[in-house]
């Protein structure tokens, strides 16, 4: 674990965040929580601390690894759910565990009736549908199969679910590929009941559909981005605040990254700071070294366009984006010291530097963003 920076994670922000989600869509839909990619960079294991103590009892991940680390910290107590890659190594575990997971290939059904025979136990699977994303999901030329396959190891295999994913949600631009998508998808379960195969739920909607389209919401919806306190785009949150009279954004930032000064130094006029010449000093300079570099997550897009909060003033980053350090410009802070808080995501003297602001200047995803801050700064849950 490094020291150099620390990140909170703050439960009451959770919990407004789940209770906005749970209100709008009714008490009967289930919320998984979607914690892949290290919860969005939140660290799975104190996420799902977090998050159980805030009353979610559904998680998502990508993988079998993803699972265990949720696994351990949960437990039996909740359902978790893979979303993505099943080694054939690991389907024993997976099944002896009662771990839900997308089936979206017939050697993956075959596999996991295989495990579930010589474990005397059944797996629980959940049909992915390919409804438009072109990605994983199975064909309706291949359902025949399938719904054969289901009736015939129905001791072995439990149909959980039947699901699809939606392909951009969040862009208005995506309309009619993703209305065309739910059509297809209800079809298709249409299609499979008519056949005598009833899946438990039947699911659909991540953050975004389940914003911009309620009615893929159906028993179960996949929240990722917006239980963080984020929006899946501008998009979705002006379409939220034009049905509302209110025009306050409903959700709270989980996270703030904070670190500390590590030194001091005055540059003169014309030098330049850090690496090659992208920074030249024009007036007599004073720098803060910060040190946090893209080996933590912090990318270099950020050179010289990076804000870091320093006694609740935003200082620009000058200068390249160090693998272990940053630079930033504090001239205009008269009593700065080594050891000033420095607060990279999050709020100092309410000023704020939002992961939306990074990624307006860094050309990322936020959720890219978030995914890439390193597993080895230390969380704790605020």
């Amino acid at each position: 674990m490094h020291n150099n920076s620390i990140i909170e994670l703050n439960s009451i922000a959770y919990q407004n965040n789940i209770d906005f989600l749970k209100k709008t869509f009714g008490k009967k839909v289930i919320l998984s929580a979607v914690i892949k990619g290290n919860a969005y960079g939140h660290d799975i294991a104190h996420f799902c601390t977090m998050a159980y103590a805030a009353g979610i009892t559904h998680f998502s991940v990508f993988d079998v690894d993803e699972a265990k680390i949720a696994h351990a910290v949960l437990g039996d107590k909740a359902t978790i759910m893979i979303m993505g890659f099943v080694g054939d190594t690991d389907m024993e575990w997976v099944v002896a565990n009662h771990i839900e997971f997308f089936v979206f290939d017939k050697h993956r059904l075959t596999a996991a009736c295989k495990a579930a025979k010589k474990l005397k136990s059944k797996a629980n699977v959940h049909i992915e549908l390919e409804t438009g994303m072109n990605r994983t999901g199975f064909e309706r030329k291949e359902l025949k199969e399938v719904i054969s396959f289901l009736r015939e190891e129905r001791d072995f295999v439990t149909f959980k679910g039947l699901c699809t994913h939606f392909a951009g949600a969040e862009s208005i631009a995506n309309y009619y590929r993703v209305d065309k998508q739910l059509k297809r998808f209800n079809e298709l379960y249409d299609y499979m009941v008519s056949q005598g195969l009833q899946p438990e739920i039947k699911h659909s909607a991540c953050s975004a559909a389940s914003m911009m389209f309620p009615e893929t919401r159906m028993d179960l919806v996949r929240i990722g981005i917006m239980q963080y306190g984020l929006w899946p785009s501008p998009e979705v949150l002006v379409h939220y605040l034009n049905s509302k009279k209110s025009k306050i954004d409903p959700l709270q930032r989980v996270i703030t990254w904070k670190s500390k000064v590590m030194s001091l130094k005055k540059v003169a006029v014309g030098e330049f700071i850090g690496y090659g010449t992208s920074f030249l000093a024009e007036r007599k300079m004073k720098i803060a070294v910060i040190p946090i570099g893209y080996s933590h997550g912090y990318s270099r897009a950020l050179s010289n366009q990076g804000r870091v909060l320093i006694q609740g003033q935003r200082c620009l980053v000058v200068g390249s984006v160090n693998m272990n350090m940053v630079t930033v410009d504090v001239t205009d802070i008269e009593k700065i010291k080594k050891g000033d808080e420095a607060v990279l995501i999050g709020t100092q003297n309410d000023v704020s530097v939002s992961v939306a602001s990074f990624s307006d200047l860094s050309n990322l995803l936020n959720y890219e963003l978030l995914t890439r801050i390193s597993k080895t700064i230390p969380r704790k849950i605020i």
